[in-house]
């Protein structure tokens, strides 16, 4: 057998990917699976962050916490392969697609005070999926409006 450098082989060879990539997961789909991580440690007590809203672009995308919403997020190993990379308000900004003032109204103490449950997390984030149909919606529509107060 005669040694070849990878660069010839791959032009003259068919080459298979044994592990190929599947899809990326979407948008909704990462949102959903961290409402579910939430939900399942629903008494948890999560720290919010403290004025978001004023901060310069740059301060707020790196603003975090060692026991947020976003950590919950970044604790789960499979939405870090997915590509979040780091547990920081720009990170989950970016990688869930939430405008400023959606993932303000989620994270912020002056909308939750100094902490939440991770339950109540759960519900403001689902807020944001595409609505579904059936029974129990507008309940769950209230309750992400309302739970906390």
């Amino acid at each position: 057998m005669e040694y070849q450098p990878h660069a010839e082989l791959v032009q003259i060879a068919e080459l298979y990917d044994r592990n190929p990539r599947p899809v990326p997961m979407s948008v909704e789909n990462g949102l959903r699976r961290w409402v579910k991580l939430l939900d399942a440690q629903s008494s948890r007590k999560l720290d919010t962050l403290i004025e978001t809203e004023y901060r310069p672009r740059e301060q707020r995308d790196a603003m975090r916490g060692d026991n947020t919403v976003i950590t919950v997020a970044f604790e789960d190993s499979l939405l870090r392969v997915e590509g979040l990379s780091g547990d920081t308000y720009g990170d989950a900004k970016r990688f869930f697609g939430l405008s400023d003032l959606r993932l303000h109204f989620v994270v912020c103490y002056c909308h939750r005070g100094y902490s939440m449950s991770a339950g109540t997390a759960a519900r403001l984030l689902e807020a944001f999926l595409p609505i579904e149909r059936g029974p129990g919606v507008l309940r769950r529509i209230l309750q992400a409006f309302c739970c906390g107060y």
